[in-house]
């Protein structure tokens, strides 16, 4: 903050500006008898320098657990969540995705990572009656073209599982903004530079990025795990800070490494989420998406004819919110649905 702003007597900003205290730490961090010695102002004028400087300090916010609970606390302090677009994983995960944070979906390929994401893309775009945002979305891809099609049949669908009178208000398509970033340079400008604008517009209120690994598993060498985990922990830092400065949840895909031990947080598994501990301490959610073994037959109502589709299983590794457990869904023409 300028300290020329303060509600201070001309002569008061004039003496700290001779002595060069241009900052409201300098201030702060001095004794009574260094700020006198230095600015030559009586004891009064220093106390009233401390007070004023120490008012136009940023506060943190403190409320109870109670108090978060009931909404009876400040705004910064509140939890959101996003509507997965489906009644079984909302239940599963309390709500939805949380915000803010930096929410991991993790899995193997064809686990339906993807087709999550871009589920949340339209749910994003719901009122916030409905646990949505009201808002557009944010959505970098940097392994494959981005599934237009697959999105086009999304939204007819989703428009048909909501209310009519909501569905002529939202053009879902108008509000997904989609950026290709193909190596780290540009996905860092495309995050540090492009998404700040779109956010201080209020144009988008989620961010996806699909997927980190693609970028960070193949540009470093054995010898430098040091830099690769520079560069994570800088894109973790500063997604974290557009999630908690603009409340909005940033939802990153991962992809899977052999499990070379044979053990995870939940158990026996044959891979784990890639990037190592570095990403995960950055994350605040986890989940893990993989395909099982079983299949649900499924009509097809255009044609007649029944197909098979695969079971799959969303598994909550970690979150400050959410048990260790597992829910079964499957990803049909309509999007992804969870399985009682």
């Amino acid at each position: 903050m300028d300290l020329s702003e303060l509600e201070l007597p001309p002569r008061i900003l004039d003496a700290i500006r001779k002595a060069k205290l241009n900052s409201s730490v300098k201030i702060l961090s001095l004794s009574v008898a260094d700020l006198q010695r230095q600015t030559k102002l009586s004891g009064n004028d220093i106390k009233h320098l401390l007070r004023e400087v120490a008012l136009s300090v940023p506060r943190v916010p403190v409320a109870s657990a109670l108090d978060i609970s009931e909404g009876r606390c400040h705004p910064s302090l509140t939890v959101q969540m996003l509507t997965t677009g489906c009644k079984v994983l909302d239940e599963f995960l309390r709500g939805g995705i949380v915000c803010p944070g930096i929410t991991e979906i993790a899995g193997e390929s064809a686990a339906g990572k993807t087709q999550l994401c871009m589920q949340l893309c339209l749910t994003a775009q719901l009122p916030h009656q409905l646990n949505g945002l009201a808002a557009g979305v944010a959505y970098i891809c940097t392994e494959d073209v981005f599934p237009n099609k697959r999105l086009h049949q999304m939204i007819q669908n989703f428009k048909q599982q909501i209310d009519p009178d909501i569905a002529k208000t939202i053009s879902f398509g108008d509000h997904i903004f989609i950026e290709h970033a193909s190596d780290q340079e540009s996905l860092w400008q495309c995050i540090t530079q492009r998404i700040p604008v779109l956010l201080k517009r209020g144009m988008i209120k989620c961010v996806i990025v699909d997927s980190v690994a693609a970028l960070f598993r193949g540009e470093y060498d054995i010898g430098q795990t040091a830099t690769r985990a520079h560069h994570l922990r800088s894109l973790g830092g500063f997604l974290h800070n557009l999630s908690y400065q603009h409340r909005i949840p940033v939802i990153c895909v991962n992809q899977v490494t052999a499990n070379i031990a044979g053990n995870s947080e939940l158990g026996s598994q044959d891979f784990i989420p890639a990037l190592g501990l570095t990403w995960s301490n950055l994350v605040t959610c986890r989940l893990l998406l993989s395909r099982t073994r079983m299949t649900l037959e499924n009509t097809v109502t255009s044609t007649g004819h029944a197909s098979t589709i695969t079971v799959r299983t969303m598994q909550a590794m970690f979150a400050p919110h959410l048990p260790r457990d597992f829910c079964y869904f499957v990803v049909e023409s309509q999007g992804v649905r969870g399985l009682q």
